[in-house]
């Protein structure tokens, strides 16, 4: 086995405080030559940490095909003395393959009394959301503008293992730790991809409301939010009828408004009559007077009464009353008013809503296979 150890220069451009104390974070990849840690080799784990001074890059390289219980053994030994394991879909690949590895040789290790952060698992909900073009982790650091030196992948350094083993060649082993040391390099560099979570899960407090006038329509109102998160890269997104701007630490929205008329549906449709006439319900108590070839039993579609104004669309119930276009029109909307967001909770709802509302749009896409 040999053990390569040295300085690696980086800045993680994202609070890891919020994560837990710098000295207690762990960053670990493995390579190996297959996908089963029952039936292929594990040939190299490598690790990033922070030793007081600066961060220190640390390598276990199997230099031949007998050492894997040692590489196991030295990780294992080194882990114990840190909180947070952080990785990319660790969760899924590295820590069962380890255990796995661990399983075959009679080894006792266990991942027990250390947290998991995986960077994949925290990101994938918003693949489509970001735009990313993948869940891999080059796609991440495309993203975020994050540039590596090695062109391989791990599947093709498989070959250059084994030639390796065969020749002992340095450069072949340049080329295996390279690989593993950018994958090491890029994970705190594709940290700031963690903004985004952080974003949508922070309180927004709404800083501007006003209404802007369309020519020949409903005017759209603007809402401006702030939150104590800045994400790194700006995102524009637009699902009618919503247009928004996620820059910085701001949350810029565009909403069309509706103008005209809107039926507010009776939830319990079975006290109620409908007039056809009249086209709307009312209360059975009310009803009973009039002549019953004008009435008949309401309905869930038309237990309703009509209403004209201006409307604010919302995306789940969060004022009353909430009315619709029809019985099965999946958007609500409540009458618009200036006080609408006269609650800082109230507007920061809101805000959650409409962006869980555009969000949805690229989880619908990801089912489909509908492109972006």
């Amino acid at each position: 086995m040999k053990t390569i150890k040295h300085p690696i220069a980086f800045s993680p451009a994202y609070p890891l405080e919020r994560i837990a104390p710098r000295e207690d974070l762990l960053f670990f990849d493995i390579e190996t030559t297959g996908f089963s840690g029952t039936s292929s080799q594990l040939y190299l784990i490598g690790c990033v940490y922070f030793d007081g001074f600066g961060w220190r890059l640390i390598q276990w390289f199997a230099d031949t095909r007998g050492c894997e219980a040692q590489l196991l053994d030295a990780f294992f030994s080194f882990m114990k003395d840190f909180r947070v394991l952080v990785h990319f879909n660790g969760d899924g690949f590295d820590i069962p393959y380890l255990l796995k590895c661990c399983s075959r040789l009679g080894l006792s290790h266990s991942f027990d009394g250390i947290e998991s952060l995986d960077i994949y698992k925290k990101i994938k909900p918003l693949r489509s959301f970001l735009g990313l073009e993948s869940m891999k982790q080059k796609a991440v650091e495309a993203f975020l503008g994050v540039s590596r030196e090695d062109v391989y992948t791990g599947g093709e350094l498989i070959d250059v293992y084994r030639r390796y083993l065969y020749t002992g060649d340095e450069d072949l082993l340049r080329l295996l730790l390279l690989h593993n040391e950018d994958d090491l390099k890029g994970m705190p560099a594709i940290l700031p991809i963690l903004h985004y979570p952080d974003a949508l899960s922070s309180p927004f407090l709404l800083r501007e409301s006003c209404l802007l006038p369309r020519e020949g329509g409903a005017p759209c109102l603007r809402l401006l939010w702030e939150s104590p998160v800045t994400v790194p890269i700006p995102l524009e997104k637009e699902r009618s009828p919503v247009n928004l701007e996620l820059a910085e630490n701001s949350l810029s929205c565009l909403i069309s408004l509706r103008q005209g008329e809107l039926k507010y549906f009776y939830p319990n449709y079975e006290d109620y009559y409908y007039l056809p006439l009249e086209d709307q319900a009312v209360h059975k108590s009310v009803g009973e007077y009039v002549d019953r070839s004008a009435r008949k039993k309401a309905t869930a579609r038309t237990c309703y009464t009509r209403s004209c104004g201006l409307f604010l669309p919302q995306f789940s119930p969060l004022w009353k009353p909430a009315l619709k276009e029809d019985y099965s029109a999946p958007l609500s909307y409540t009458p618009y008013k200036e006080e609408l967001f006269s609650k800082p909770e109230i507007s920061a709802a809101y805000a959650r809503q409409v962006l869980d509302f555009v969000r949805e749009t690229g989880k619908r896409r990801e089912k489909t296979g509908e492109p972006a």
